[in-house]
């Protein structure tokens, strides 16, 4: 009996022994479990924390991209803007380079007609530079001014036999040389014409002058009367404005201005 209970106590310290160690082993792992769930949820929430980080900077990136979107389609949409503006300009360049060339074209050519008509009126004129005649071009046209001792005796609207005879060699160009439009300006100087039936003042005397010389032109030819103009300007357009005899005998004179007429080229400005 004493065997058993010797047995049994062993057994019991055993048991305890064992107990204990268990109990420690469990007290151990419980320690250790504690901790790899405190260090579970202390990575839960370092990982919520990440995570909701990583999504702020996802959210903070998706609205930059959908800005940057947003300017990249606003560009587009100006560039597409500025191009169509460009390519409207190159068409209004072109149109406007070729209307250039056109009007270089048109006024090379009026140049060259105003240049071959001075010359063609001068040889037809040759021999009456001396007797107070002269040819020159200004601003783009032809210019024939006739002294008055050429056509006039003073104070007359008679043109005189010679004066006559150089208006009929200008004829002939004129009537050869239809798209010339032909104007005839009197000038007369500041001494008044002594008034008559026919001519009150200088205003008379230059107007009648200019008529007389466009009826001679016209006379036997085949010049339409539509390009002529006959004017006066009386004393008030004078050459040389000194007041003596040399500068009063220049003013005294009948200007003929043959100017090409124009048309293409007013059509082209028309049209701007």
């Amino acid at each position: 009996m004493e065997e058993k209970i010797r047995s049994l106590a062993s057994d019991s310290a055993d048991l305890m022994q064992q107990l204990e160690m268990l109990r420690k082993n469990y007290n151990q792992l419980d320690r250790a479990y504690n901790e790899l769930q405190a260090a579970q949820e202390e990575l839960l929430k370092g990982n919520e924390r990440e995570t909701a980080r990583l999504l702020k900077k996802l959210q903070a990136s998706q609205e930059e991209l959908t800005d940057r979107e947003n300017r990249l389609k606003t560009l587009e949409r100006d560039l597409q803007e500025k191009k169509m503006i460009l390519d409207r300009m190159a068409v209004e360049l072109d149109q406007r380079n070729a209307r250039m060339k056109e009007l270089e074209t048109i006024l090379y050519r009026k140049d060259s007609t105003v240049k071959a008509l001075k010359n063609k009126v001068s040889d037809a004129l040759l021999g009456f530079e001396k007797e107070g005649l002269s040819v020159n071009i200004r601003n783009g046209k032809v210019y024939v001014s006739l002294e008055e001792k050429l056509l006039f005796q003073s104070g007359s609207t008679e043109v005189d036999p010679r004066g006559i005879a150089a208006l009929k060699r200008l004829a002939k160009v004129l009537e050869q040389n239809p798209d010339i439009n032909i104007t005839i300006e009197g000038h007369t100087d500041d001494v008044p014409v002594i008034p008559s039936a026919s001519i009150r003042d200088n205003w008379d005397l230059s107007v009648k002058r200019a008529t007389a010389i466009v009826r001679i032109l016209l006379d036997g030819t085949k010049i339409d009367p539509r390009r002529l103009t006959a004017s006066g300007r009386g004393e008030f357009m004078p050459v040389d404005p000194a007041k003596t005899k040399e500068a009063r005998q220049k003013n005294r004179r009948t200007e003929i201005i043959l100017t090409p007429k124009l048309d293409e080229l007013l059509k082209i400005l028309e049209s701007e």
